[in-house]
Order: C-alpha cells, then structure tokens, then sequence
C-alpha cells in the first residue's frame, strides 16, 4: 500500500532488538528486596551491540503465590522499611503479606485493611508509574507471550546482530544493509520499503525467505500486539489490595483491525487507537513497558526502539466512532496524593511489622473486591467494561484519508508560509529604513529628557511600516534581555481597534497601571503623570515608547486628542516618545498649527515597492521550499508592482496560486507535489491574478455609468489628499464638477450625483452614512484603492481619469 500521504517519522530507521531478552530460570532463593533499575521506555534502534537487560521477564522472573509462602525463603532476606512523608506518618501503616511462621496470634484483632494507593511501583524489577504505556498479556495461558528474541532477526538471512539493520516500513521486517539487494551502504533518508513490498506493490509475484530447517522464528512483542496476541494499555491508577495484590487500573489501546470501520489505508503498521475503556487488571499480568507517541514525537522518534507506536485518535467502543486527541480534553485522572512516594513492591513482602510501609487508605468492603475479582474475562487477564464520557461520543465513524495529520508537502508549507498572519524570519528590503528608527529609539531611550521626540511614518498600505517598526522593538527587546539597553516601557495602539479616538487614554492607562477606568479620568491621570505630578504604575520613571498605527483615525472635530498625545512629550521629563504611523504623506499640514509644530520635522517615508523587491519578499518566505517556478514569482512581482507595489497583495496571489496548484495535482492524482519540481506555474499565478483582480465588485466598478466612474476615482483621490476614510457627499461633488468643467464634460447635476451613489451604495462598493440623503452626508469606499485603480485605469470612454489616479 502507499504510505506516502500518511505520517511518518523522519527517516528510515536502523533495526534494533527488543529490550527484553530472556532471563535465566527462576532460582528459589530469589532476592526480593532488592530494588533493580527501571525498565527502559524505550531503545536504540542499534542491532550492533545487544539490547541491556530487562530484569521484566513474564516467563521466568515472575513470582508465584507459593513462593511467597515459603518460610526459609525470609529467614534470608533483610527487609527494608520505606519512610514514610510527613504526611502519612500519623496513619496506620498498610499490614504485608505474612508467612505461616510469622503470622499473628489469633487475640490480636486488627481493623479491616484499606486499600492503598501509590503513583509509582518497582514491580518484579520493573518501575511502573501513572501514565505509563505498557504491554499487557491476552491470555493466562498463553504460551506465544512466554518466549521473546534477544535480538531480532534479520528477514533474510535469519541472524541476529552482525551488522546495522533497517526497518521496513511497510512489513516492519528488519533487514541488514548488506542482505538487501541491492546492498545498501547507509540507511535511507525517508520512508524505505523492502524489495519484497516495493515487489508486491507492483503487483508482481514474490516469494520472501524461508528460514532454515528446524528454526524456529520468534515474534517480538510489536509483532505480539499487532497480531491481537498482546494487548497495549495505559496505566491510569496504581493500588494495592489488603490481600497484598496489586493492581492496576488501565486505558485500553486497540490496533485498527479491531475497530468497526477495520484498517484503512491510510493508517500506519504501528497505529494504535486509544479508547475509552477502562479496566481493572493485576500487576502480574503485565509484562514491560511500550511507547505511544503523538504524531510530533513519532515523527521525531528516530532512534525510539522497536516498541514505539503512532496514536492520534481516541476510539469509542459503545458509538464507534473517532475524534481526534487534540480536539478531546482528557478525561480525569485519579488525583495524586502529595503524600505518596515511589513504592517498591517487593520491600512490603519481607517486612517484619506492619509499620513498615504507608498508603492512603481508602474502605472497601469484602463483598466489593470478590465481585470485582468475579467480573474478570474467562480468557483474557484484565476485564472490558468500557464507560462513556461527556461528549466523547461526538465524533466520525471513518477517518477520510485528507483529515490525517500526515507531514505537509511542499505546496502545504508554501501555503502556510505565504499567509499574511504569518510573522517572517526577516523583512528584507528595508534595512535603511529599520536602521534609521532603530537609531530614534535609542536616542530617546538613552536621552534622560525625551523631550519633543516624535517620529511620522508615512506611506501606501502594504509597505512593511508597521511590521518594520515591530521587528526594530523585537530587536531592542532582545538587547535589553542582554543587558546592553536601558530598560523601557512599550505600548502598541492600533486605532482600527479604538471604537472611539478618545478611547486611547483608556488603553494607555491601562497598559501602565493595569485598572480600567473612563477616559476622562484616563486623560486626568496621564496629564498629571507625565506632567511629574504624580506617577503611574511601577515603570514610572522608565521611558514609555507609544506606537500609534492608524494615526489619522483619531483626528476629531477640534483636533484635541491628537493634540494631548502630541503635547505630553514635550513637557519636562515626561520620558515619553511617540512613533505615529499613517497612509497620507502630508497628514501634518493638514493638522491645526499647534498640532503640526508638535509633531516635528522628523518624518519617514515607505515608497511602494518595485517588482525587485516583491520578488525578493515572496523569494525569502518560500526560502527552503522549492514549490514555485522562479518565472512564475517574477511574473506576479511585476504584476503587483505595476499596480501597486503592495506586499500583501503580492503574497495573496502567490498563495492563491499554489491553491490552485495543489488542487489541480489531486485532481489528478500525480505525487510530483511532493518532490516541490516547480508545481506552481504561470498559469497557476495568471489564474489567482485573475481571481483577485477580476472579481464581482471590479466587474461592478468597470460596467457602472460613466459618472459612476468618476465618482470613484474621486472618493479615491479625496482619501488619499485628506488621509481620512471617508468623504462627505459635498465635497465629492465639488470634486466631480471641477474634474467634467476642466475635461469638457457633461455637468451633471446633484441629483444625479446622490442616485448613482445611491446605486454604488446597493452594491455595497460603497458605504453610507446612515439617514437621510444630505450633502454633508459621509461615503466611504468599501474596497481597497488597488481596486479601483486596476478597474478604472484604463477606461476606453473615460481616458483622462488616469491622470487622477
């Protein structure tokens, strides 16, 4: 099958044996006491050496009930008593296990023993803990579970060691580089599928290695598990019973066969699915430890071992239906005591008093633990009676084969990287411009008065104004971190955000103080702090850098909240710098004197950018992700910048056009998506040029009346002379006249004016001020100036608006 679309880890993984060799025979003078290492979670995936010893072994290691019950065995054997955490050293110690010689006389009568919680247990040699991934066996009696190999055999020659292995990732076969044909030198980067898949793949018959005569293959226990002869499980809780038995509850994993919907073919050979059915086992019966990883680890699970296993959904046993890990809030785990501590089981069997170990006690009635020990299955060691939680029965009862988590082609990562939301690496092309606000920053920083520093940045949308001035605060924050600047305060207004302009002394004093208050006391208290009448907040006398996006949008009738803003640098030792950014290069002279004097000569203009530039933008964006034809982004580059220059509109037409691209692609099922071979072509772009520039509102603009054209190209010239988003009706009408009495023109009258807005206004290229029909009524334009300029440009009827525009 074609395991290209689904998840994988990174690269081809080098065959390593199970951690679990087998151990020598039981011997009956067995140390109980002694705590051994914690059985590894997971290996390295090297056949060279031999995989440590796992002192886990079901078969041999494990201890009987008769064993304990023998006396010289504990004459033998020292005990050790775990200390008990402050905690827990008032309560009754949990009573061992004891052997006929030392069990109680009959007149001492104790109160019934509780069961005992703990989040950590050393069981037969193995640590096992709340949260752990471990295999568990399927059948008492079943003699598959009894025998594991030391190392894997390799599929070929049927020799372990000897020699790197690699893993086939379609059979999990393990195979030496050298008895592969042809022979491999190194292991492969990627996904690699043995000759006998690639074979069968094709179609073609093929007949794999026999081993040889008398040999006996050993499965490890992956191949156990994915064969329904083991089971995965999840530890959720850990206690043990008054009787001395331990026991475990667990979270069942199951492999995709044993689902309703069977193995699709997009899953995985190692994909479990995680349920929601729990069960009540005894620690006996559980063998080692495994590994079920997320979709991020598996993928980066290179050296993992060979007990690593994919899971990304949850599976509900009663509804039969998936829902994805990440979209599901985990169910609640049993609550942790902060007095438990790591538990070693073997310790409680060799103690000589029953205040030898500590537990939480928790009343359990006899009746309860035999009907539990009743409910378990004639055949299997853990019992299956699953529950429901909360909306865990909301999910899909397929897994469609796109919705997978799989690793993103290259088109996919174009797509991502070419989105406006995401922040680049580095803003190439405007480094003067970075350098030269970079330097003002650190001036007024570093200048103890701050006095009148403020900076004007000017310039057409989709110019990087303000993304340029974030990367430089980036910056300097990075110093400060280094201890090389002065510490600052830094404070971000956008005044798209601002439902009114004289809400930005609220946010200011927000910021600094923390309290929300109304801002008249807002504009009292910052008066009055920077003022050095009274200081807010901790930062008091730290210099305050106030950025102002949109700075036009707090213009006003009498101009007063520009003015506040504008004036508190100049007041001594206010340590305040304003950086005040907008669309309109001459926004200051249209300001009041006093206003426009404050504001300063400094100013900072972004020019649009030519195609170069464009094409080093999108070019640096798509750096490592060969995904587009270098014709394909100089041909857009040229477009945009014809047009406008505008960035933004620029990356929206190349992430368009790899839409485009990868949607023709799986239409036709190729796979050269994934190689990135220049799969994004001319055609791609000319359609997503198309598509923004040809859309329903610019055919609306192209078909309008012809004065209807001219009222469009005015609101555009009227936004651009005043900076402001909107137009009163009265002042575009001046501007029509003038333009048909200087162009020989039909004057035509108000009238006719208010009807063709009020048609542009039902087609929503417009918007208008709600009321009645006035000349002081405000319009504003519904749709970027771009597209006006591309609609109206070239007016075979109109020439002359060219000029205008």
């Amino acid at each position: 099958m074609d395991l290209s679309a689904t998840p994988s880890r990174s690269k081809s993984k080098p065959k390593s044996s199970p951690a679990k060799p087998i151990a020598a025979p039981a011997e009956p003078q067995m140390d109980l006491c002694t705590p051994s290492k914690p059985t590894p979670r997971q290996k390295t995936k090297s056949a060279a050496s031999p995989a440590p010893m796992s002192p886990a072994t079901p078969s041999t290691v494990r201890r009987s009930r008769r064993l304990l019950d023998t006396p010289t065995k504990v004459a033998q054997e020292v005990p050790v008593k775990a200390t008990p955490p402050p905690a827990a050293r008032g309560k009754r110690a949990a009573p061992s296990p004891k052997t006929p010689a030392q069990r109680e006389p009959k007149r001492q009568r104790r109160q019934p023993r509780k069961r005992a919680y703990y989040r950590k247990v050393v069981y037969d040699g193995g640590e096992f803990e709340v949260g752990d991934d471990v295999y568990v066996k399927r059948r008492e009696e079943a003699e598959l579970d009894a025998e594991e190999p030391e190392e894997e055999e390799c599929r070929v020659c049927f020799r372990a060691g000897g020699g790197v292995m690699v893993e086939c990732d379609a059979c999990l076969g393990g195979f030496h580089l050298r008895c592969v044909r042809p022979p491999l030198r190194r292991v492969p980067e990627g996904d690699w599928a043995c000759p006998y898949c690639e074979s069968e793949r094709a179609g073609k018959a093929v007949e794999r290695p026999r081993p040889p005569e008398g040999k006996r293959i050993l499965r490890t226990a992956k191949e156990k598990l994915l064969s329904s002869d083991l089971w995965a499980a999840r530890i959720e809780s850990l206690w043990r019973e008054p009787d001395g038995m331990f026991w475990a509850k667990v979270r069942w994993y199951i492999i995709p066969e044993e689902t309703a919907a069977g193995r699709q073919p997009h899953n995985l050979r190692r994909e479990l699915y995680r349920t929601n059915d729990l069960g009540d086992i005894e620690m006996e019966t559980i063998l080692r430890h495994c590994s079920v990883l997320c979709p991020k680890d598996f993928r980066n699970a290179d050296d993992g071992g060979d007990d690593v296993f994919y899971c990304e959904y949850e599976y509900d046993i009663h509804w039969h239906n998936f829902k994805r890990l990440a979209d599901i809030d985990d169910e609640p785990e049993t609550k942790e005591d902060p007095s438990d501590v790591p538990y070693n089981a073997g310790n409680d069997y060799n103690s000589d008093t029953d205040e030898d170990s500590e537990y939480d006690e928790e009343e359990e009635p006899k009746s309860c633990l035999a009907a539990r020990r009743n409910q378990l299955h004639g055949l299997a060691a853990n019992s299956r009676k699953g529950r429901t939680y909360g909306l865990q029965k909301i999910g899909i009862r397929k897994i469609p084969e796109h919705v997978r988590c799989h690793q993103k082609t290259e088109l996919e990562k174009a797509k991502a990287t070419l989105l406006l939301a995401t922040l680049p690496k580095s803003l190439p092309c405007r480094d003067k411009e970075m350098e030269e606000i970079s330097t003002f920053v650190k001036d007024a920083i570093c200048n103890d008065q701050c006095l009148g520093r403020c900076l004007y940045i000017h310039g057409v949308p989709g110019t990087g104004k303000t993304m340029s001035v974030l990367a430089v605060m980036r910056r300097l924050r990075s110093e400060f971190d280094s201890g090389t600047l002065k510490p600052y305060c830094f404070i971000e207004i956008n005044g798209l955000k601002l439902a009114s302009p004289e809400n930005i002394y609220k946010v200011i004093y927000e910021q600094l103080s923390g309290h929300r208050v109304g801002w008249k006391k807002a504009l009292h208290y910052l008066t009055e702090h920077f003022s050095g009448v009274s200081k807010i907040g901790k930062q008091a006398n730290q210099p305050i850098i106030l950025l102002i996006d949109e700075l036009d949008l707090l213009l006003t009738r009498n101009q007063s909240v520009l003015y506040n803003i504008l004036d508190w640098p100049t007041k001594p030792n206010s340590n305040l710098v304003v950086i005040g950014i907008a669309n309109t290069m001459d926004l200051p002279e249209k300001l009041l004197p006093r206003i426009s004097s404050r504001m300063g000569i400094q100013r900072l203009c972004f020019g649009p950018y030519n195609f170069r530039q464009l094409q080093e933008i999108i070019t640096s964006r798509l750096k490592g992700i060969d995904a587009f034809e270098e014709q394909a982004i100089e041909f857009a580059s040229r477009k945009v910048a014809a047009m406008s220059g505008d960035a933004r509109r620029a990356l929206e037409i190349c992430r368009r056009a790899a839409e485009f691209a990868d949607y023709r692609i799986k239409q036709s099922g190729q796979t050269s998506a994934n190689k990135g071979d220049g799969v994004v072509c001319m055609g791609d772009i000319e359609a997503a040029i198309q598509e923004v520039f040809q859309a329903p509102h610019i055919q609306v603009m192209k078909n309008c009346p012809k004065f209807g054209k001219v009222i469009l190209v005015a609101m555009v010239h009227e936004l651009y002379k005043s900076g402001l988003g909107e137009v009163t009706f009265d002042k575009l009408a001046t501007t029509v006249l003038s333009w048909c009495h200087v162009n020989r023109e039909l004057l035509p009258g108000y009238d006719t004016l208010m009807k063709i807005c009020c048609k542009l206004g039902e087609s929503k290229v417009i918007l208008c001020e709600e009321g009645s029909k006035h000349k002081l009524q405000k319009l504003q334009l519904n749709y970027p100036s771009d597209d006006v300029t591309f609609a109206l440009k070239e007016s075979p009827d109109l020439p002359w608006l060219s000029k205008y525009l």
